[in-house]
Protein backbone atom coordinates (compact mmCIF):
# COMPACT_ATOMS: atom_id res chain seq x y z
CA UNK A 1 0.00 0.00 0.00
CA UNK A 2 1.51 3.63 -0.82
CA UNK A 3 2.08 5.69 2.39
CA UNK A 4 -0.90 8.39 2.72
CA UNK A 5 -0.14 11.31 4.42
CA UNK A 6 -1.89 15.53 4.06
CA UNK A 7 -0.77 15.62 0.44
CA UNK A 8 -1.56 11.77 -0.63
CA UNK A 9 -4.79 9.86 -0.65
CA UNK A 10 -4.91 6.57 0.36
CA UNK A 11 -4.54 3.90 -2.45
CA UNK A 12 -7.33 3.76 -4.66
CA UNK A 13 -8.88 6.79 -4.03
CA UNK A 14 -9.88 8.02 -7.47
CA UNK A 15 -9.51 11.67 -9.40
CA UNK A 16 -12.52 13.11 -7.75
CA UNK A 17 -12.03 16.70 -6.46
CA UNK A 18 -10.66 19.85 -6.95
CA UNK A 19 -8.17 19.04 -4.17
CA UNK A 20 -7.12 15.77 -5.96
CA UNK A 21 -6.63 17.66 -9.57
CA UNK A 22 -4.03 20.43 -6.86
CA UNK A 23 -2.41 16.86 -5.48
CA UNK A 24 -1.91 16.17 -9.41
CA UNK A 25 -0.98 19.24 -11.23
CA UNK A 26 1.34 20.18 -8.25
CA UNK A 27 3.27 16.97 -8.14
CA UNK A 28 3.51 16.77 -12.01
CA UNK A 29 4.67 19.74 -12.17
CA UNK A 30 7.26 19.38 -9.42
CA UNK A 31 8.50 16.29 -11.16
CA UNK A 32 8.27 18.10 -14.43
CA UNK A 33 10.73 20.70 -13.04
CA UNK A 34 13.52 18.57 -12.17
CA UNK A 35 13.13 16.66 -15.52
CA UNK A 36 16.47 17.14 -17.91
CA UNK A 37 14.44 17.71 -21.09
CA UNK A 38 11.15 19.47 -19.99
CA UNK A 39 12.75 21.82 -17.14
CA UNK A 40 14.37 24.02 -19.29
CA UNK A 41 11.72 25.14 -21.50
CA UNK A 42 9.34 25.19 -18.98
CA UNK A 43 11.76 27.39 -16.70
CA UNK A 44 12.12 29.86 -19.36
CA UNK A 45 8.61 30.00 -20.26
CA UNK A 46 7.19 30.48 -17.31
CA UNK A 47 7.90 33.64 -15.58
CA UNK A 48 5.26 33.02 -12.93
CA UNK A 49 4.69 29.33 -11.39
CA UNK A 50 2.35 30.54 -8.55
CA UNK A 51 -0.04 32.15 -12.01
CA UNK A 52 0.04 28.99 -14.03
CA UNK A 53 -0.64 26.32 -11.71
CA UNK A 54 -4.02 27.77 -11.08
CA UNK A 55 -4.79 28.04 -14.46
CA UNK A 56 -3.57 23.87 -14.55
CA UNK A 57 -6.06 23.00 -11.92
CA UNK A 58 -9.09 24.87 -14.02
CA UNK A 59 -7.69 23.32 -16.94
CA UNK A 60 -7.71 19.47 -15.82
CA UNK A 61 -10.95 20.21 -13.78
CA UNK A 62 -12.48 21.05 -16.87
CA UNK A 63 -11.39 18.20 -19.11
CA UNK A 64 -12.07 15.45 -15.94
CA UNK A 65 -15.25 16.89 -14.56
CA UNK A 66 -16.62 19.53 -16.90
CA UNK A 67 -16.54 22.29 -14.62
CA UNK A 68 -14.55 25.17 -13.85
CA UNK A 69 -13.57 28.11 -15.58
CA UNK A 70 -10.54 27.17 -17.83
CA UNK A 71 -11.11 28.71 -21.22
CA UNK A 72 -8.17 29.25 -22.84
CA UNK A 73 -6.34 27.92 -25.79
CA UNK A 74 -3.25 25.28 -24.57
CA UNK A 75 -2.46 24.58 -28.30
CA UNK A 76 -1.77 28.53 -29.05
CA UNK A 77 0.42 28.52 -26.12
CA UNK A 78 2.33 25.42 -26.83
CA UNK A 79 3.19 26.52 -30.79
CA UNK A 80 6.00 28.59 -30.32
CA UNK A 81 7.79 26.33 -27.79
CA UNK A 82 10.89 24.20 -29.28
CA UNK A 83 8.89 21.16 -28.88
CA UNK A 84 10.18 17.67 -29.99
CA UNK A 85 8.68 14.16 -29.92
CA UNK A 86 11.14 13.32 -27.08
CA UNK A 87 9.37 16.80 -24.92
CA UNK A 88 6.21 14.87 -25.39
CA UNK A 89 6.94 11.52 -24.76
CA UNK A 90 8.69 12.77 -21.46
CA UNK A 91 5.44 14.65 -20.53
CA UNK A 92 3.39 11.73 -20.92
CA UNK A 93 5.52 9.53 -19.09
CA UNK A 94 5.87 11.92 -16.03
CA UNK A 95 2.43 12.61 -16.17
CA UNK A 96 1.52 8.56 -16.23
CA UNK A 97 3.94 8.41 -13.26
CA UNK A 98 2.35 10.78 -11.12
CA UNK A 99 -1.39 9.67 -11.83
CA UNK A 100 -0.24 6.16 -11.23
CA UNK A 101 1.89 7.13 -7.82
CA UNK A 102 -1.59 8.93 -6.58
CA UNK A 103 -4.64 8.02 -7.84
CA UNK A 104 -6.43 4.86 -8.98
CA UNK A 105 -9.87 4.05 -10.75
CA UNK A 106 -11.67 5.36 -13.84
CA UNK A 107 -11.25 9.15 -13.40
CA UNK A 108 -7.55 8.30 -13.28
CA UNK A 109 -7.47 6.15 -16.16
CA UNK A 110 -9.16 8.90 -18.04
CA UNK A 111 -6.50 11.90 -17.32
CA UNK A 112 -3.62 9.33 -18.95
CA UNK A 113 -6.18 8.50 -21.80
CA UNK A 114 -6.44 12.14 -22.00
CA UNK A 115 -3.01 13.35 -21.52
CA UNK A 116 -1.99 10.86 -24.14
CA UNK A 117 -4.51 12.15 -26.60
CA UNK A 118 -3.09 15.76 -25.84
CA UNK A 119 0.31 14.78 -26.75
CA UNK A 120 -0.65 13.14 -30.08
CA UNK A 121 -2.71 15.84 -30.85
CA UNK A 122 -0.47 18.45 -30.27
CA UNK A 123 2.31 16.72 -31.97
CA UNK A 124 0.23 16.35 -35.09
CA UNK A 125 -0.56 19.98 -35.28
CA UNK A 126 2.91 20.89 -35.13
CA UNK A 127 3.95 18.12 -37.41
CA UNK A 128 5.94 15.68 -35.40
CA UNK A 129 4.34 12.15 -35.80
CA UNK A 130 3.75 10.91 -33.12
CA UNK A 131 4.78 7.77 -31.04
CA UNK A 132 1.23 5.99 -32.12
CA UNK A 133 0.69 7.69 -35.31
CA UNK A 134 -0.73 4.62 -36.91
CA UNK A 135 -3.75 5.06 -34.54
CA UNK A 136 -3.90 8.77 -33.87
CA UNK A 137 -5.35 9.05 -37.45
CA UNK A 138 -8.36 7.89 -38.49
CA UNK A 139 -8.60 6.55 -42.23
CA UNK A 140 -11.97 7.10 -43.46
CA UNK A 141 -14.01 5.83 -47.03
CA UNK A 142 -16.89 6.28 -48.75
CA UNK A 143 -16.81 3.44 -49.89
CA UNK A 144 -18.21 0.63 -48.03
CA UNK A 145 -16.36 -2.73 -48.53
Amino acid sequence: MKPANANTPHEGNDISSQGHIRILVDSFYEKVRQDSDLAPIFEEHIRDWQTHLPIMYRFWERLLFGTGTYDGNPFAKHLPLPLEKRHFESWVRLFTHTVNEHFEGPIAEKSKQLARNIAGTFQLRMGIEPENARHAIPHYSRHHI
